[in-house]
């Protein structure tokens, strides 16, 4: 709903009261995404393809930088394919969309039925690594073609039941990294080095902190022989992970015979990797930063930095608010915030006061209204996301101009800090099952309150106990942290001795 005198917030409802509706609220409001006429499917809106645009630039520049290099491969997969890997055919199998036909013949009451078809079914890509397998298993034959580093930009289909955009939806946007190597370490090395870049990622241009560390094994994506995940922590305390890579030994190179020979002249196997993130990272910037009045963007992937609103309210000064709204959008065009030109909307509707919310609920980071009291002060009136809606300020509009970089990093810096303190003070050491079970217990079933967060306990390392826990509470264990000090304690479920603690939480 918009906002008026009578409400509190632009957002109805708001977290506290129904955080899953809060959610989709900010979705519609941002004018982010909307639903598709195929069930569990979205349309991202400018607004919203502007911000997954910017990631994947930047993404696409680190990438780059570590020598990977850009291809495309198609949309469908022989079924043979994915049976070749049996953990990974497993693992996705209830997911999967399967073509099975090949045009569409008119019935005889006029509806159209399909006809013709496949000699063998085809899969809607749920992942790739079986077919980028096929490829890369005509592309290496000599450990000279090795290291092979390959990206692709594209779309995917998960045939999910319960869906919600961005989180989790049948089809989403993402990029999936697949590399070669001839060595066992380099395969690894490369493995964490992409989980490095989607933590800087995450960290530096969503304002988003995560934590970094290892999936048990139940939790792993399928046919991999190690999984590295991060983690962040939403404003209901669950978790969401926000990147995941995967070390996958020599297991899809037996599968899709990716061997090569090697400077001895013997045949060998290859080691390979994949890696990806997804349009989830947009669900992440909501659920982390979004308030009560709508979306909150780090200036950093912002789809863009400055709306500039000319208030008009005689025609007389049209002209002269103009001239100066547009030569004050050049100026700021002009320069650069990090490595992207400041990207500045001027929104010249004469909606005045209403058109100043659209822009807070769109979460743009810097708000300037520029009328004819303005100009003759020669200066502009400036409100900030990061702060609440009626904190404006006049400032000189050549120090405005000046100081836009700085503010823009003040804004990035106190959403990431916000964050970083919300997490903290979420995340707790928990020693007893008691203590364990009440934390992620509500404590008014019939009107939930937003509870939980990340415990940080001991397992035993037995899935039998991870299983009870995930039956128990619906908690999972996130990740298994790497720099984790080794201490002796008893497991969480069963009691049995542990020597360190794993981050529990509930999970989107």
């Amino acid at each position: 709903m918009g906002k008026d005198n009578k409400a509190e917030t632009a957002i109805t409802p708001t977290r506290s009261l129904d955080y899953a509706e809060w959610y989709q609220q900010v979705v519609r409001a941002s004018d982010l995404a909307e639903n598709s006429p195929v069930r569990g499917c979205m349309v991202i809106k400018p607004w919203g393809y502007a911000l997954w645009e910017n990631i994947r630039d930047v993404l696409d520049d680190m990438f780059k930088e570590t020598g990977v290099k850009n291809a495309y491969f198609p949309l469908f997969i022989p079924k043979r394919f994915l049976e070749r890997e049996a953990e990974h055919v497993e693992g996705f199998a209830k997911e999967c969309a399967v073509v099975t036909h090949h045009r569409l013949e008119e019935g005889p009451d006029g509806s159209l039925i399909p006809a013709g078809v496949l000699d063998e079914p085809l899969v809607v890509r749920p992942t790739s690594e079986t077919i980028i397998g096929d490829s890369f298993s005509r592309w290496v034959s000599s450990y000279r073609d090795l290291p092979l580093l390959i990206n692709q930009w594209c779309n995917v289909v998960r045939w999910e039941m319960r869906t919600r955009i961005f989180l989790r939806t049948s089809e989403f946007l993402w990029q999936e990294g697949h590399t070669a190597h001839a060595i066992r370490a380099e395969a690894m090395d490369r493995t964490l080095q992409m989980l490095d870049i989607y933590e800087k990622l995450a960290q530096d241009y969503l304002a988003v902190p995560v934590l970094k560390g290892e999936k048990s094994a139940s939790e792993r994506f399928p046919g991999a022989v190690n999984t590295f995940t991060l983690e962040a922590m939403m404003q209901d305390r669950k978790a969401l992970q926000t990147g995941t890579s995967h070390f996958l030994g020599q297991k899809f190179a037996r599968a899709s015979e990716i061997k090569y020979q090697s400077a001895e002249e013997k045949e060998v196997y290859a080691w390979t990797t994949s890696w990806g993130v997804s349009t989830r990272l947009i669900g992440a910037i909501i659920m982390t930063h979004a308030d009560d009045n709508g979306l909150v963007l780090p200036p950093m992937i912002a789809s863009s930095h400055v709306v500039l609103m000319p208030i008009i309210r005689k025609p007389a000064d049209k002209t002269t608010v103009m001239d100066f709204t547009h030569s004050l959008a050049r100026e700021l065009r002009g320069q650069y915030y990090h490595d992207r030109k400041i990207a500045v909307e001027i929104d010249d509707r004469e909606a005045h006061g209403g058109k100043g919310w659209d822009w807070i609920k769109k979460g743009i980071p810097v708000r300037v209204e520029i009328g004819p009291r303005d100009i003759a002060q020669a200066s502009v009136f400036v409100g900030r996301r990061d702060r609440g809606p009626r904190e404006k300020e006049s400032i000189p509009r050549d120090q405005f101009i000046k100081t836009i970089v700085r503010m823009l990093d003040e804004i990035q810096k106190n959403m990431f800090d916000r964050a970083l303190v919300f997490r903290e003070k979420n995340t707790k050491q928990i020693d007893s099952q008691e203590d364990f079970y009440a934390f992620f217990t509500p404590k008014n079933q019939e009107k939930p309150e937003i509870h939980g967060g990340f415990a940080l306990a001991h397992w035993c390392g037995n899935e039998t106990c991870e299983e009870k826990i995930k039956t128990d509470l619906s908690v999972t264990i996130r990740c298994i942290l790497p720099d984790a000090e080794e201490e002796t304690g008893r497991c969480i479920a069963c009691g049995d001795k542990s020597t360190r603690r794993v981050v529990f939480a509930k999970a989107y």
